[in-house]
């Protein structure tokens, strides 16, 4: 049996001599290429083949099985990363999920959907950002729990006046292309949420802007026009970015296989294991190591042309 698959190469300037080399790795790699395009602007370049791996034990659908089909990709991802070109990143994806008619994409927020970590800015506010900016670096190393580290830059906050919040959302700048990506994604009929460690005062007026169809955070305790340095419920660290990823899908009538997932943490890595798709985006690593596609740009729509939108 045969499998569907599209690699998509990208970088800030796709020489031909690049491409010519990309085009080379994936036939060694075994890839029978049924077509190619190149695409981009000013700001990067992207050349995407499409083609089959053949010889694979079949499913029922005539396409390879599900766990054969995970083997075939992992091997072409590997081929890809031991012999690609240096400087140029390659995504493989299942044809399955490039030609879904709904897909479902879902990302992180600080340092992905926008360009700063929230907390560092409300800690700047209280004299604590470089101290609070080292705790942050080490949890999304993995080098810290998640959801201890969160209370303990939360407390620093404590006693400050609620206005800071209204300053800091005004600092909050988009990451280039995630307005263009969004809406690409929502024209072609496709679900947008967002899943963020950072605060529901700073995402609630982003996710209104950009008409997102699910967001969360977590929530800020504010008590008498003050910070009390605490969250109010449940923390929204790596399990529940993978419970909400799976719950919103589901609600949407879309298969896992149909997911993507893009974030820059340690406490992204469970939705980006479980989606059909994990990108990271600019990220850490290890969180580099573990996903499916690495976008070393500082574009977020670069994501649009990995996933077919």
């Amino acid at each position: 049996m045969s499998l569907n698959v599209t690699a998509v190469s990208y970088a800030r300037q796709l020489s031909q001599p690049e491409v010519q080399q990309v085009r080379a790795v994936l036939a060694a790699a075994g890839l029978a290429m049924d077509a190619e395009s190149r695409a981009g602007d000013d700001r990067f370049e992207v050349y995407t083949a499409d083609g089959t791996l053949e010889g694979l034990p079949g499913g029922a659908d005539g396409d390879a099985a599900g766990p054969d089909r995970r083997r075939a990709v992992a091997g072409l991802r590997r081929a890809v990363a031991d012999h690609g070109v240096d400087g140029v990143d390659t995504a493989i994806v299942p044809g399955t999920l490039r030609n879904a008619a709904r897909k479902f994409l879902i990302m992180d927020v600080d340092s992905t959907l926008i360009q700063q970590e929230v907390i560092e800015l409300l800690a700047a506010y209280a004299g604590k950002r470089s101290e609070v900016a080292a705790v942050t670096e080490a949890a999304m190393r993995g080098e810290l729990d998640f959801a201890q580290s969160l209370h303990a830059r939360v407390a620093v906050l404590a006693g400050l006046g609620s206005d800071v919040v209204d300053s800091v959302r005004a600092e909050v700048r988009l990451t280039a292309g995630a307005a263009e990506l969004v809406a690409a994604f929502q024209a072609a009929g496709h679900a947008v949420a967002v899943v963020s460690g950072g605060f529901n005062q700073i995402l609630r007026p982003i996710a209104a802007d950009l008409g997102l169809d699910y967001w969360i955070a977590n929530e800020l305790e504010i008590a008498d026009g003050v910070l009390t340095g605490k969250v109010i419920g449940e923390v929204i660290d790596r399990a529940a970015k993978e419970k909400y990823l799976r719950e919103w899908a589901a609600k949407e009538g879309i298969p896992m296989e149909h997911t993507i997932a893009v974030g820059d943490g340690a406490n992204d890595l469970d939705m980006l294991g479980a989606a059909g798709l994990g990108i990271a985006f600019n990220a850490k690593p290890a969180v580099r190591a573990a996903a499916d596609a690495a976008v070393n740009l500082p574009y977020l729509d670069a994501v649009r042309h990995i996933a077919g939108v």
